[in-house]
């Protein structure tokens, strides 16, 4: 299984009301870009999260969360959340407002020329 289809489903419910959300298959995984820019992600069974490197420390002291490491070198400002920290709907919101909030000033990745 690449990627946990509830959980990809419960992230695109999320958001549904969103202006310019696109999907992109990437790794093995789902990645989630709202405005040109990756803000949300599905690897395996975890969500990541693209947040403010300001509130990342903040954010991985959260039950099930950690710094994303996918290279095998940590990530600061991208973040990964597993299922016990994904259970109640409260801390569901918390990590996706994190992301989207973000967004809002991160910067676009480069697009590769063709």
């Amino acid at each position: 299984m690449p990627y946990n289809n509830d959980l990809a489903n419960r992230i695109r419910y999320r958001l549904a009301d969103l202006p310019n959300i696109e999907e992109k298959e990437m790794m093995g995984g789902l990645i989630f870009m709202y405005n040109g820019k990756m803000c949300i992600g599905i690897v395996k069974d975890e969500m990541m999260c693209r947040v403010d490197p300001n509130v990342h420390e903040q954010a991985v002291e959260k039950y099930g969360c950690r710094t994303m490491d996918f290279t095998k070198k940590p990530m600061k400002g991208f973040i990964m959340i597993d299922e016990t920290g994904l259970h109640s709907q409260n801390d569901f919101e918390y990590f996706i407002n994190l992301s989207l909030d973000f967004n809002k000033k991160a910067k676009s990745s480069r697009k590769s020329k063709k």
